[in-house]
């Protein structure tokens, strides 16, 4: 992992005032540990009319492991492998990021007393990045940098040269150039939009990372047209801190509109004034449905069928009722998320040894998901096209089959009553499609006959006396009495073959 930073200069203002800015003398290689392995400062150049340095990051594979999702905890086996192989040791990152931050902690802050005047002034600045992962390719690239004044020169890196028809792959070559900027603007953005353009990070975002972004991003990130994109993947797509960030940055914005402090602005309102009661989000009060469903069944073990990333699985774990929680999802993105969510590196064994996650299609039987007590499907089956419905059907009642089955889906019917929905629009652009209450219940009930269950219907959310409730959930409960078997071996054929 490399980047390089260069300037010139001239007799009177010689290029190695570099040296003093950064903190490292130009004439030494300097090494330093991290909990990720070992950064090296060395400058390949050195002169008044030009200097270079470079920051190299040599990545420990088993440290990271370590130190981030590893321990075996809670992860999908198949991702074993790429716990150590993978693009991190190559590719500028949230890891270089940190490693600028630990490195040029001074640089960063504009702090030089050496040179204090030129730590405050704009230098000729050239910052190259051979290596640069760029979710949303070269456009992007230049939508973040070329606001902040840079001029950027971005090359999208060839999967294969050999094979020049294989097209680009998701790396660039990034060459920003600038004599407007100071070092530490120059560091700071870097700090920022590396891991932002990779959309990942290698450690937990907390509440404390709003903080850093906005510390880092002060001066240029409450202007930047991009702000909204930055702070979101910035703060890992974390909804509750991202509104956080948002709100301050639009505190700053009218501040400096009204050449104000922001906390005059963040007073204005008297501390006695009582907030208006927000409404509770339709997320958690299904996921509350779904945890009073649970408890009224008397289920222990539970499978989050197409857990997503892992609040449903969250929220079980707070309940020491449910002694085994197993998270299954298609997505491994989704599941890594999921594993930050839970802090599964920085959980006890006795609570690791209670969820599971792994990854499983739920268009195919699978083994590992017969004998628990319950299985949810929440908000699912629309994500599914209409003809692949019925493997997903056998795969759940005809093999798993648990003791109970929570089913939930949106009602097309409440809609209407979203004002920001446009009419005929479904509520997610991924879903197949929106049923009614009575094609959900014709469905349900034909799933339940064809599989020995019975099913009871529950209005999720509002229940409104004209379209019902915005999300409606099935409660399927397996029958247990002699007389009453499964369907006939030609409906699961059927399924199967589906």
């Amino acid at each position: 992992m490399f980047l390089t930073i260069s300037t010139t200069g001239t007799p009177e203002r010689p290029a190695t005032d570099l040296g003093f800015l950064l903190h490292k003398h130009p004439e030494k290689a300097q090494a330093f540990s991290t909990s990720y392995g070992k950064a090296h400062v060395l400058y390949p150049e050195a002169n008044a009319e030009r200097c270079t340095a470079a920051l190299l990051l040599e990545v420990d594979a088993v440290a990271l492991v370590k130190r981030g999702k590893g321990k075996g905890r809670g992860g999908a086996p198949d991702a074993a492998l790429a716990q150590y192989v993978n693009d991190r040791p190559y590719a500028a990152s949230s890891l270089l990021a940190v490693a600028l931050s630990a490195v040029f902690s001074s640089a960063m802050r504009g702090v030089c007393t050496a040179r204090p005047e030129r730590a405050a002034e704009p230098l000729p600045l050239r910052v190259e990045v051979p290596a640069l992962p760029a979710r949303g390719g070269p456009a992007l690239v230049q939508r973040l940098f070329e606001p902040l004044g840079w001029t950027v020169t971005v090359e999208p890196v060839a999967l294969d040269e050999q094979f020049p028809e294989w097209g680009a792959s998701r790396y660039v070559r990034l060459l920003l150039e600038s004599e407007e900027r100071t070092l530490a603007e120059a560091l700071r953005h870097l700090y920022v939009l590396l891991p932002v353009l990779d959309d990942a990070k290698h450690y937990w975002v907390a509440s404390d990372e709003v903080d850093k972004l906005l510390r880092v991003g002060e001066g240029w990130l409450a202007d930047h047209p991009e702000h909204k994109l930055i702070t979101s993947r910035y703060l890992s797509r974390r909804w509750s801190l991202t509104r956080e960030a948002m709100e301050r940055l639009e505190l700053v914005r009218l501040a400096e509109a009204d050449d104000s402090e922001v906390e005059d602005l963040d007073n204005a309102v008297e501390a006695e004034a009582e907030e208006e009661a927000r409404p509770t989000p339709l997320a958690v009060q299904r996921r509350d449905a779904i945890l009073a469903a649970l408890r009224g069944a008397g289920a222990a073990r539970v499978l989050d069928l197409g857990c997503g990333q892992g609040q449903l699985v969250q929220a079980l774990l707070k309940d020491t009722a449910f002694t085994e929680i197993v998270g299954v999802d298609v997505s491994m993105r989704a599941l890594t998320i999921a594993s930050r969510r839970l802090k599964l590196d920085r959980m006890g064994e006795r609570q690791a040894s209670r969820v599971k996650l792994f990854q499983g299609s739920l268009a195919y039987t699978d083994h590992r998901l017969k004998g628990y007590d319950a299985a949810v499907l929440s908000e699912v089956i629309e994500h599914l096209d209409l003809p692949r419905l019925p493997a997903l059907e056998y795969a759940v009642f005809g093999a798993a089959r648990p003791r109970t089955v929570l089913v939930t889906t949106p009602n097309v019917e409440y809609n209407v009553r979203w004002e920001s929905l446009p009419a005929g629009h479904v509520r997610h652009g991924d879903h197949r499609f929106e049923w009614t209450r009575a094609e959900f219940r014709t469905w349900a009930e034909a799933v339940a006959e064809r599989h020995g269950y019975t099913a009871e219907f529950v209005p999720v959310g509002p229940d409104d006396p004209e379209v019902g409730p915005p999300t409606q959930m099935a409660v399927f409960e397996l029958n247990t009495t002699p007389s009453t078997t499964p369907s006939t071996d030609r409906a699961d054929k059927e399924a199967k073959a589906a």
